[in-house]
């Protein structure tokens, strides 16, 4: 280990689908359940993706439903910084992804990659200002569509992103669901942007993460670029996949 390498600074980043705060078939709100766990993983930047922003309590049988926007339940006392990104409005809310940080958020863009249909979604761009490190880490929570030809081009659109809005040597992290249960991904986010997937680079394949339950899809990841990863894991299915219906992703981050 060079002593450059010894004094760089590590964050821990975890990524998870929330799916609004309800389990499988929106049988049960866990929402608190979920704060209580994410809490415990002790992450500096957590992405987070399907998560409500603006919306009415669902009625009197739904417990512990708080009155804020849940990316702000999630984050009280805990993560000081937090961004938003609206993606998708119906007459009772919206839902999006976002990020929680314990280092400022300078920086937030929300980039819409909805292609032509029902599904919308997008890419929320972070700036955090980490101290100890030169330049400013870029963060971008990402959910991409079902359908294979709209993740090519999302993927291609994030590409864009990275190419016009992150400078060659900031240090870069990628997270969320990709839903890429093809595994196409990889080659496309190397060729076009630079990013390794950071399973892949410890383990040789992608995490499997959906359905948290009985994981064999790899739906979720972690890309970075500039920055180096140390014991990426899955979170455990005790007690994720009561949570989610995605298994969470954890890693220690070395810019």
């Amino acid at each position: 280990m060079t002593d450059s390498t010894a004094t760089a600074p590590i964050l821990t980043v975890m990524t998870v689908n929330i799916h609004k705060g309800f389990t499988v078939f929106n049988r049960k709100f866990m929402l608190p359940e979920l704060r209580d766990a994410v809490r415990k993983v002790g992450a500096d930047v957590v992405f987070l993706q399907e998560v409500l922003g603006t919306h009415e309590e669902p009625g009197s049988k739904v417990t512990g439903w708080p009155e804020t926007p849940h990316y702000e339940f999630l984050a009280d006392q805990i993560w000081p910084q937090f961004a938003y990104g609206r993606n998708v409005v119906y007459p009772k809310g919206d839902h999006g992804n976002a990020l929680m940080s314990k280092f400022p958020i300078v920086l937030e863009k929300n980039h819409d990659v909805s292609i032509a249909g029902p599904e919308k979604r997008g890419l929320l761009h972070c700036v955090l200002r980490v101290p100890g490190q030169p330049l400013d880490v870029h963060a971008i929570c990402v959910h991409l569509g079902l359908a294979e030809a709209h993740r090519h081009q999302q993927m291609q659109l994030l590409c864009e992103v990275v190419r016009n809005e992150v400078p060659e040597n900031a240090p870069l992290i990628v997270a969320g669901d990709f839903n890429d249960w093809r595994r196409r991904a990889d080659a496309i986010l190397w060729a076009g942007a630079g990013l390794r997937e950071v399973f892949v680079t410890a383990y040789g394949e992608p995490a499997r993460t959906f359905p948290a339950r009985f994981p064999f899809l790899c739906l979720d990841r972690i890309y970075v670029r500039n920055a180096s990863v140390h014991l990426p894991v899955v979170l455990p299915r005790r007690p994720w996949a009561h949570l989610s219906d995605h298994a969470p992703l954890a890693a220690e981050i070395h810019l």
